[in-house]
């Protein structure tokens, strides 16, 4: 699992290069991503061809974690990337865990690498993997990447403190030569959005093969025998046909749950928002995915067909409306798009987001009956 101290430390670039770097040798690598994040595993995919599955312990029951693991059998090796800082979850417990993805690390007794940003530390950074280290008793801390590494005397004084603790050091990253994914709010630029993805996976490859030790990476192995679940943590479908939002506005729907609806027998039908499609009027349920619907606000306001077509089928049946897909069906989260949505909206559950993000994480909330 690669993991870091906290965010943006670089974990997904270190993630992405070696997934690209170990494809590029030939080998089969499945990609995990911990926790409800839809976009790194478009990335994960892309950049070594395998379907990339979420695991999380506050939101999937065990037997579900399990059997998404079968997913890597038949592959060489498999790479986990983690959810912000390692440690990090809720306060109160969910299906079994609190949402860190040291959770999954446990589960998996996969060994955890951490990518640690040491722009104005040297040594110290030692002192704090080696908190990391004994935090947890069911999570092994294997060792680090080190990342933003000034010059090479910056270097061999983190190492030192590496040393003089026993900690592996499995790459030192120069900061000069560091590669940045286009972001936006709430994350990086989507995998399709990004026409110069290939380029930059290539490039971080071959950062990953210049940096890192990738022939030791490749002797870590679970500390205690991988779990092997069994394909029965299935999803049940909300019905037999599917009316599924699909286009560059609502592009989040995780691959486990679409995976899960067909292995029940149920039908995907596809439509497009921005298109001016309206779901199939026969289907059992709408579902509008996640996605950044808010840089359409304009092109979906205007979508007519699509509009009456979703208050048609909400007269008679369910609109599940996901992340962004529940902003449609209520307000906008940006000020600016108000005048330009209101009129796109299919009910009014006055959802709205005023101003920058204030918190960032998982949040439980409990439906009301009127």
């Amino acid at each position: 699992m690669v993991a870091a101290p906290r965010s943006g430390s670089g974990k997904t670039a270190v993630t992405l290069g070696l997934l690209r770097a170990l494809r590029q040798r030939g080998l089969t690598v499945q990609p995990y991503k911990c926790g409800p994040d839809y976009i790194d595993p478009a990335f994960h995919e892309a950049a070594c061809g395998r379907q990339s599955y979420n695991l999380d312990s506050w939101a999937m029951r065990k037997e579900m974690v399990l059997s998404l693991l079968i997913a890597a059998e038949g592959s060489d090796f498999i790479l986990m990337e983690a959810l912000m800082a390692l440690f990090d979850g809720v306060a109160s417990a969910g299906q079994w865990g609190d949402g860190a993805s040291a959770d999954i690390a446990a589960l998996t007794g996969l060994p955890v690498v951490l990518v640690m940003d040491i722009a104005g530390q040297s040594q110290t950074a030692a002192a704090a993997a080696r908190g990391f280290a004994g935090f947890r008793a069911d999570v092994e801390i294997a060792g680090v990447i080190l990342n933003r590494v000034a010059s090479p005397r910056h270097e061999r004084l983190a190492r030192a403190g590496f040393e003089q603790i026993g900690m592996r050091v499995y790459g030192a990253i120069p900061r000069k030569e560091a590669i940045a994914l286009p972001e936006r709010h709430l994350g990086l630029v989507q995998a399709g959005e990004f026409g110069g993805l290939p380029a930059c996976l290539d490039a971080l490859a071959g950062l990953a093969e210049a940096h890192l030790d990738i022939e030791e990476l490749l002797q870590l192995r679970p500390h205690w025998p991988f779990p092997r679940g069994k394909a029965a943590g299935s999803l049940n479908p909300p019905g037999q046909r599917i009316a599924l939002a699909q286009d560059t506005a609502f592009s989040f729907a995780y691959p486990h749950l679409l995976r899960s609806w067909r292995q029940a027998g149920a039908e995907i039908l596809p439509f497009s928002p921005l298109a001016d499609e309206g779901p199939d009027q026969s289907a059992d349920a709408v579902w509008l995915p996640g996605g950044y619907p808010e840089l359409h606000a304009g092109t979906l306001a205007s979508k007519a067909n699509f509009l009456a077509g979703i208050r048609s089928f909400a007269a008679r049946a369910p609109v599940h409306g996901e992340c962004g897909g529940y902003m449609v069906l209520g307000g906008w989260p940006h000020r600016r798009e108000r005048r330009a949505a209101r009129h796109a909206r299919a009910s009014a559950p006055g959802d709205e987001l005023r101003g920058p993000k204030a918190a960032f994480g998982i949040s439980q909330g409990a439906t009301l009956d009127r």
